[in-house]
Order: C-alpha cells, then sequence, then structure tokens
C-alpha cells in the first residue's frame, strides 16, 4: 500500500499539499467546504507515497461534497482540482490493478459527476418543479454534454498522461537493465577472452620449455658420451644447447611479458618453421622424414600455430621415448578444405642399447600434458585428433579445417576416412 520514497520526495509532497489546501481556503471556501477542502489535501499529498489510499480519500471526499452541497451556493470546490493530480498518480504509481480502478473511476466520476453538476444547475435554475420548454430541454442536454466532455478531460487526460510516464519509466529501467547486462556481457567475454589468452600462453610454455629441455638434454648426454671420442661432435653439441636455450630464453621472456601486460610480442611461429624445426631436430639425432603435399597459403595462422606446435610435440615426444635409430615419418597433406598431420615414429624396444639412447637422453613416464596439449589445440582449432599404438609404432593423426569455426563446434568431418587407428591412448609416450 505504501511506496518506498525519499525523505525529500515526502516532505515536498507534504509541503505542496499544505500550501496549496491553505490557499484554497484562504481563497474563501465556505464553511461547509473545508472539511472536504482539507480531505482533499490530504488524498494529495498521499499521492506518490500511497496511491490507493489516495484514491480512497478523493472517492470520500468526492461523495460526501454530493451528497451534503445541496445547501451550497456553488457546486463546484477550488479543492476539487486535486482529485486530477490524485486520478494521475494512481496510474503514474500504483499497481496494475491500481491503475485499471483508476481508469474505472475516471469514467464512473466523469459520469457521476456530470449527472451531479447538471443536476445541481437545473435545480436551482428550474426550480423543483422542473417545468421547462423544448428550447430549455435542449439547452439542458447541451449543457449536459459539456459537463461530460470537460470532465472527461479532466480526469481521463491525467489518467493518460500518468500511464504515459510509467510507459516511459518501464522503457527506461528496461535500457538500463540491457546496458547493464550489455556491459555484464562484454566484461565477461573479457574475462574468457583474457583467460584463453593465458591457457594458450601456459600451453605455448609447455611446448618450447618441453622440446628445448628434450634437445638440451639429448645433445648434453651425446656430448658426455662423444667427449672423449670426438670432441668436435661435443663441440658441436654444446654450441647446439647454447643456441636452443638462448632462442628458449626469449620465447619464454616473450611469454612472460605477454603474461604481465596482456600485450606484447607472445612467439607465434607459423607453418614455415616447420623446415627449421625439423633441421633442428635432425641436429640433435632424430631422423625425420618430411614430406608436404600442396600449399598452404589458405591455411589461418591460429592454425598454422596449432599445426607447428601439434609437430613439435610430436617430434619432442618421439625424440624422448620412440627409437631413435628408425626414421620418423612425417606427412603434411594440404586439402582445399584442411591440413592433415601424420607423425609416426617406431617405440624404443626394451633392453636395447643403442644411439638412441644416447640422443634420448632420459627417458621416463610422461606427465601426460602433451598428448592433452595437442587434443586441446586440435579441439580450439575445429579439428580432431587420434593418438595410439599400432603395432609397433606410435601413430598421431590430427586434422584441422581451413575455416575456423565458432566457439565450443569441434570439427570431426573426415575422421571416418583415415585409416583405422588402435585407439589404446596413453597419457604420454611411455617406454614399454
Amino acid at each position: 500500500m505504501f511506496r518506498t520514497l525519499l525523505r525529500s520526495q515526502l516532505v515536498f509532497d507534504v509541503a505542496l499539499a499544505f500550501v496549496l489546501t491553505a490557499l484554497v481556503l484562504l481563497l474563501g471556501a465556505e464553511t461547509e467546504g473545508i472539511v472536504v477542502t482539507i480531505v482533499l489535501g490530504i488524498g494529495l499529498a498521499l499521492r506518490r507515497w500511497s496511491p490507493s489510499l489516495a484514491l480512497a480519500v478523493a472517492w470520500v471526499a468526492a461523495v460526501a461534497q454530493m451528497l451534503f452541497a445541496l445547501g451550497w451556493t456553488s457546486p463546484y470546490r477550488l479543492a476539487d482540482l486535486f482529485i486530477p493530480a490524485i486520478v494521475y498518480a494512481s496510474s503514474a504509481y500504483g499497481s496494475d490493478l491500481l491503475r485499471r480502478l483508476g481508469l474505472v473511476s475516471a469514467i464512473v466520476g466523469t459520469f457521476v459527476g456530470s449527472i451531479y453538476l447538471l443536476a445541481f444547475q437545473t435545480y436551482f435554475r428550474y426550480g423543483s418543479s422542473l417545468t421547462m420548454g423544448a428550447s430549455d430541454a435542449l439547452n439542458v442536454v447541451i449543457t449536459g454534454v459539456g459537463l461530460f466532455l470537460v470532465l472527461l478531460a479532466l480526469l481521463l487526460l491525467p489518467w493518460l498522461a500518468g500511464l504515459v510516464v510509467r510507459t516511459r519509466g518501464v522503457a527506461r529501467r528496461s535500457r538500463e537493465a540491457q546496458l547493464l547486462a550489455e556491459r555484464d556481457a562484454a566484461r565477461s567475454d573479457r574475462a574468457v577472452a583474457v583467460e584463453q589468452e593465458r591457457v594458450r600462453i601456459a600451453r605455448d610454455m609447455h611446448d618450447i620449455v618441453a622440446h628445448s629441455l628434450a634437445v638440451v638434454i639429448a645433445q648434453a648426454d651425446g656430448a658426455r658420451y662423444a667427449l672423449r671420442a670426438s670432441p668436435e661432435s661435443a663441440d658441436t653439441a654444446l654450441t647446439t644447447i647454447g643456441t636452443t636455450a638462448r632462442r628458449a630464453l626469449s620465447d619464454v621472456r616473450d611469454l612472460l611479458s605477454a603474461l604481465r601486460h596482456e600485450q606484447g610480442t607472445a612467439p607465434t611461429p607459423d607453418i614455415d618453421r616447420l623446415e627449421m624445426l625439423v633441421d633442428e631436430m635432425r641436429g640433435v639425432g632424430l631422423d625425420v622424414r618430411f614430406e608436404r603435399n600442396g600449399a598452404h597459403g589458405h591455411l589461418p595462422t591460429t592454425s598454422q600455430l596449432a599445426v607447428y606446435r601439434i609437430v613439435q610435440e610430436c617430434l619432442t615426444n618421439a625424440l624422448k621415448h620412440g627409437d631413435a635409430g628408425v626414421p620418423v615419418r612425417l606427412e603434411l597433406d594440404y586439402r582445399p578444405d584442411s591440413v592433415d598431420i601424420l607423425v609416426v615414429n617406431r617405440r624404443a624396444g626394451t633392453g636395447q642399447f643403442d644411439r638412441g639412447m644416447i640422443a634420448r637422453g632420459m627417458r621416463g613416464l610422461g606427465t601426460g600434458h602433451g598428448l592433452v596439449g595437442m587434443r586441446e589445440r586440435a579441439a580450439l582449432s575445429g579439428g580432431s585428433m587420434s593418438a595410439g599404438v599400432r603395432g609397433d609404432d606410435f601413430r598421431v593423426e590430427v586434422r584441422i579445417p581451413t575455416q575456423q569455426p565458432g566457439a565450443g563446434h569441434t570439427d570431426h568431418a573426415g575422421a571416418a576416412d583415415r585409416p583405422p587407428v588402435d585407439h589404446t591412448e596413453t597419457a604420454e609416450r611411455t617406454t614399454p
């Protein structure tokens, strides 16, 4: 029944009602009309705080005025002008039910008020006999229609004005809520984008560190074995260690800069650097047979990065956990709608001591991040990946589409036309 108002609003309404009521009384209200004026002034003061109570007070004052005004010299009260303000408040500030009651009050009040005023004027003009000619009857009808139209305008127009104000307020609040929702959505999108970028940087960090450390470990072990037999080979291995470590340090610095400033030049190697990567792996003792089919000019930059990192991880795993005595087969097949990656390497044999063990250095069970990272990269690019043991080999097949799909979409097209693979996947390449 009571709305929440600011103290300043409540004080303003009470002060305004008091001033207007006092002004009406000072302008010469009759003794009989003082009570009606005060009651309507109370309704005016309550119009925003309690529109329903104000409307009820207005009806009480109007009915009392019609019942006890037969002895007055005029049917009009100046305080009656408070009633349109109360009807306006019922439409602008009231509930849905009160708004409908306000409309009914405006229509019913128009009929009742026009009949009352017409009867009052007719009574004082023609007396109780109500004897009149045809012209007098026409004048009464015209007067009644005029009174009806005037009262309808005084009561219905404020109600319509209140409805317009109410509608505009609802529209404004809807716009504000929409703006807040859009701002929250933009903030959420930005947070998601930042989180995705951090995940991407963390994944790149893993690829860089894992690959570089694998090369450094392999070269360090090779240099240790070759130090006495071939000092020149040891020197070459140490040079490779230094070059690899410096490049890894530069890449890590770029990644940390991107994390710290959310900007920067994070390393984004493209597919053209695959030759350099293959040459580097060959330099550390991994025999890689690299074959390309087609052209990659249509491949997006993000897909090129995914291809590079996946190939890098596959070759790193082959270096750490595979049999370096058997060549690693690397095939890239560029199709109009996708690029297919195939990496096959021989698994290391049990109890075997060969040059592959020297090149591989320390071997052990993987952490599982390699295959998971490759799978995530393929999925984020809209592609698919399968990895598992097939005979004596470990086989990785990846398909990445040339067109980037929408968020959350993963393209599994073409999986049926791949050669069958034993999908007994491992968390990482392990030593038998």
